[in-house]
């Protein structure tokens, strides 16, 4: 990890209620401290909600799981990078797994997040990951640069000076089956010479998490590889004591 400041995310996808963030989020506050940069992904039903318990604190920031890639418009049930602000929100997740694969979102259309994200003066937490048979027909290279690589070109590699990048593989998200230490940081490392090719200081500085079945027991081995800065947390997420497991992990990984 180095230099570079942990950071792990929350995301609840289609969980939680009121009486669960109240839950989590008391319990939270006393227990991350400020060595790891943390962010909760609660529903957009639940941001409003949410920023009011988080108030005025520094401990945990808000974020959320998905932002339409326009203004405003004809676009009946999305929600726009505005919104997002007025709502309390710092972070925005763009492009997830589940966002592509069951939602068809587009490479392009992740790539015009990005931006939208970007304008607003919001952070993006970019996903990338290769589906079990992109791994089994060893392309995972191959699938990880179409997806940075068309960010890259819309963006350029300095909008990466103020934004997140996730590696999911898409067959750990939710599966129980984690990438082995040794599997995500070779991904990982690949991201980060991929962006140095075009900007050497964005490649070093830029944080990279994991995100797949990340537990209290294997994050830190995880988060000990030198090129992942922390995890993008899903089921573990929704118990507290396990989630504040895993950012004690990332605090000693540091």
């Amino acid at each position: 990890m180095g230099h570079r400041k942990p950071f792990v995310a929350a995301n609840w996808k289609l969980h939680g209620s009121r009486s669960q963030l109240e839950q989590f989020t008391s319990q939270c506050l006393k227990g991350v401290g400020d060595d790891v940069d943390v962010v909760l992904c609660p529903s957009h039903v639940h941001l409003d909600f949410t920023a009011r318990l988080l108030d005025e604190q520094k401990a945990i920031r808000l974020g959320a799981q998905n932002v339409s890639q326009h203004r405003q418009g004809a676009y009946t049930g999305e929600v726009s990078c505005e919104m997002l602000v007025e709502a309390g929100c710092r972070y925005v997740l763009v492009g997830h797994s589940e966002r592509r694969r069951l939602f068809g979102e587009t490479s392009f259309i992740v790539a015009e997040k990005f931006a939208a994200v970007r304008a607003a003066g919001l952070i993006p937490i970019l996903c990338l990951g290769e589906s079990g048979a992109a791994r089994q027909a060893r392309r995972t290279f191959e699938v990880i640069a179409e997806e940075l690589d068309i960010v890259i070109e819309k963006n350029g590699a300095m909008a990466f000076d103020n934004a997140i990048i996730a590696y999911e593989p898409i067959w750990a998200v939710g599966t129980g089956k984690c990438a082995t230490p040794e599997q995500a940081q070779e991904v990982h490392s690949f991201i980060r010479g991929r962006l140095a090719e075009d900007t050497p200081v964005i490649g070093e500085k830029v944080r990279i998490i994991y995100g797949g079945s990340v537990t209290p027991t294997n994050a830190r081995d995880l988060f000990a590889q030198p090129d992942i800065d922390g995890g993008l947390i899903g089921g573990a997420s929704l118990d507290s004591d396990a989630f504040l497991g895993i950012v004690e992990a990332a605090k000693g990984a540091s």
